[in-house]
């Protein structure tokens, strides 16, 4: 491999190996010797045949055996998903969906999202706490109906998610609650993003694809297959997941990829598309002993659940809201090598201020980006500092993100 895909790699590489987080197991694959799972502790997708007869690289992950890459590089997959389009299989995600009357009142009990207030349909980026206000896991939220919400958690995450959540719905339920949990282990999830997606999708479906908005949420056919559709996904790209059954996995996958602008994507190129869509990974930019507040997701805390808080964790939340938080989650772009996860991150003067969580090249930028915390007052964009790579010190500023400008298709407001 070459220099520049070994660094493309490196991020992914490093969520590869046992961690763990806050104290909790390990999220991602047992490790043996090597520090990876044996292949036969991995899970397989329905995918798993299909991805191997198309060249794919597998490696462990999260438990499960994924592809990082297909014949072409990790740099040529990002740059093709920004400009035509890709096929990424997260079959290893675990969608659930939460269902009775009391559905919403039990959700935001565990989640700092106001769920109340959005529309039918639609969806909504949050996350669960612990009693420390640290993030368990970040997930996707959408709002079905009132009294019915699918939802899309971490694969490393999910046992000790889904131990919290029926930890909860328990108690919940023994108090006279309505709610019902299905996990949808029959499912498997595709995501096709980037320019190609709506004229790849409209075709298959009976639904004006220019009326569907970032976020929204339609279960319809899908070349008459059954399928959940959420227009959103983890590139920065326009895009849909789409939840199918597993035994149409391949046929659905097989009718994406009649497009040639079209191709299949691995994690690689996905890790190095989120980070330049300044998208967090768990386990890396957000853990348990990090609030939303200090990693910039404040704005996920609606209004009416900031003034009450009434959530787990929501005494310390409110706290950090009142009077601030020490550290915040940041943009940099640097010169030299790229940044890791744990690279020290320095102040003009030399002292340390933070560390990386994420850093890779940038294969649309031709640049270093990377995220991390630093003290607060370092966190203005524009602001000189400097990163340590195996001991060597380069220039880094503090950057906006996202690095590359997202191309989500949203709602126009009434201002555009």
């Amino acid at each position: 491999m070459t220099r520049q895909v070994l660094r493309l790699l490196a991020p992914v590489r490093a969520g590869l190996r046992s961690r763990k987080v806050a104290g909790q197991p390990a999220a991602w694959c047992a490790p043996t010797s090597r520090g990876f799972a044996s292949d036969a502790d991995l899970k397989k997708t329905p995918l798993y045949d299909f991805h191997v007869e198309h060249g794919g690289k597998m490696v462990p992950f999260a438990g499960w055996s994924m592809p990082i890459q297909y014949k072409d590089s990790i740099m040529d997959a990002t740059m093709h998903c920004r400009e035509n389009g890709s096929l990424f299989d997260v079959s290893h995600m675990c969608g659930l969906t939460l269902k009775g009357k009391d559905t919403i009142p039990f959700l935001e009990k565990l989640v700092v999202g106001d769920i109340q207030s959005v529309q039918n349909g639609s969806g909504t980026l949050s996350v669960f706490t612990n009693e420390n206000g640290g993030i368990i896991d970040d997930t996707v939220i959408t709002k079905v109906a009132d009294d019915e919400i699918y939802l899309v958690v971490n694969a490393g995450c999910r046992e000790k998610d889904l131990a919290h959540i029926n930890k909860h719905l328990e108690k919940f339920k023994s108090d006279g609650g309505k709610v019902d949990i299905t996990v949808h282990d029959d499912r498997s999830l595709l995501a096709l993003q980037g320019p190609a997606a709506v004229e790849t999708l409209q075709p298959l479906v009976d639904l004006d694809l220019s009326k569907v908005f970032f976020s929204n949420f339609h279960r319809l056919d899908i070349a008459g297959i059954p399928c959940y559709l959420t227009r959103t996904g983890y590139t920065g790209e326009d895009g849909f997941e789409i939840s199918v059954p597993d035994d149409k996995a391949v046929e659905l996958a097989k009718k994406f990829l009649e497009n040639p602008r079209n191709r299949l994507c691995g994690l690689g190129a996905r890790d190095s598309l989120r980070l330049e869509a300044g998208l967090c990974l768990y386990g890396n930019d957000l853990n348990e002993e990090r609030s939303p507040v200090e990693a910039g997701l404040t704005w996920t805390i609606g209004k009416r659940r900031r003034e009450a808080c009434d959530f787990i964790g929501g005494e310390v939340i409110k706290k950090q809201l009142a009077e601030g938080v020490t550290q915040r989650r940041v943009g940099l772009v640097s010169t030299g090598a790229p940044p890791r996860a744990h690279s020290p991150i320095l102040n003009a003067e030399g002292k340390e201020i933070g560390e990386i969580t994420s850093g890779a090249f940038s294969p649309c930028l031709k640049k270093n980006v990377a995220m991390g915390y630093v003290e607060k007052k370092y966190g203005k964009a524009g602001t000189q500092l400097k990163v340590s790579v195996r001991g060597k010190e380069s220039p880094a500023e503090v950057s906006k993100m996202p690095f590359v400008p997202n191309t989500y298709f949203k709602e126009p407001t009434a201002a555009s």
